[in-house]
């Protein structure tokens, strides 16, 4: 690909708000604690992850639903604020917006409940009526924060265009699909890779088997993210391993939509994963020294910035 201009990324997922709650730890079953703080911050796979891609430096486009309550204008707002393209995002009568409640312990570590509200009507024929944004993308960005037929039918779309699709499996669903990996990159963190493949991944070469896996299913590469065991890529049969930048992890929430919507940007204007990674490993590093999701994440000049060190 190797493009001379800012890239096209279309993002085709949620957009929620998140109510994020700061405590010392979890608390167990039955169990009331007193948290230091809440916030209201707009979030959701898919918006944060145009969000990561507007800030790397790409033109971006969102197709997705939001609901008809106060959250829907505050979430729209926030995705123009960074010049994302909200053509395909309708609004959903008689539905809320999505939402996600975010607990955040001390560590930096985060439990997150999701409602789904009007993400959970995000249709094939929303996606068929924002074909054009689809087909002309130079990179497509997909979760699955939205109903899978919607997915599947993006996936079917930007195959018949010749698009590059990164799938970021998150939430894994109850009954997973192996038409899912009919994509040109799925990058799960240890946890979803477990799952996908029914096996344990706790360790570099547990990774590196869960990523063949992954290959052998369907997808063309596989990237596997071990937070702070780094991550592996298995691209054109060979295995790419990279160290986790040495950070002090205030908050993860997002460093993954971080870390999937600069890569998009980078494998499309180098058309390199391995050089890919390395940026997009950087801009997840940042997302998780810093606190919120979308505010927590970098700009182009920041993620470059600390590829020097």
């Amino acid at each position: 690909m190797n493009i001379q201009r800012p890239p096209k990324i279309t993002v085709v997922g949620s957009i929620n708000m998140d109510l994020v709650v700061r405590c010392d730890r979890f608390a167990r079953p039955g169990e009331t604690i007193t948290a230091h703080s809440s916030s209201e911050i707009s979030g959701g796979k898919g918006a944060n992850q145009a969000v990561a891609a507007a800030l790397s430096g790409s033109n971006v486009r969102m197709i997705g639903r939001v609901g008809d309550d106060a959250f829907a204008n505050t979430l729209l707002q926030n995705l123009q604020s960074h010049d994302i393209d909200c053509h395909g995002v309708s609004k959903t009568k008689d539905c809320p917006s999505g939402l996600a409640v975010v607990t955040v312990e001390a560590s930096g570590q985060n439990a997150i409940m999701l409602v789904q509200g009007a993400n959970g009507r995000v249709t094939p024929e929303d996606v068929d009526a924002n074909r054009d944004a689809i087909e002309t993308a130079d990179v497509v960005l997909l979760q699955l924060e939205i109903p899978l037929d919607a997915v599947l039918a993006t996936i079917k779309i930007a195959k018949q265009a010749g698009v590059r699709i990164v799938l970021d499996p998150a939430p894994v669903p109850p009954v997973w699909s192996d038409e899912l990996l009919c994509v040109d990159l799925v990058c799960p963190n240890e946890t979803e890779a477990a799952a996908i493949t029914g096996r344990p991944v706790e360790t570099i070469a547990d990774a590196k088997e869960a990523a063949r896996e992954l290959h052998r299913r369907g997808c063309k590469n596989a990237v596997i993210t071990l937070g702070d065991r780094g991550s592996v890529l298995y691209t054109n049969n060979t295995f790419h391993q990279f160290a986790a930048d040495k950070i002090t992890v205030v908050d993860t929430t997002a460093a993954g939509d971080a870390f999937a919507g600069a890569l998009g940007v980078r494998w499309a204007e180098t058309d390199d994963l391995v050089e890919a990674m390395r940026f997009a490993s950087a801009a997840g590093a940042i997302a998780a020294s810093r606190d919120g999701a979308q505010p927590s994440m970098g700009t182009r000049p920041m993620i470059e910035e600390r590829l020097k060190f």
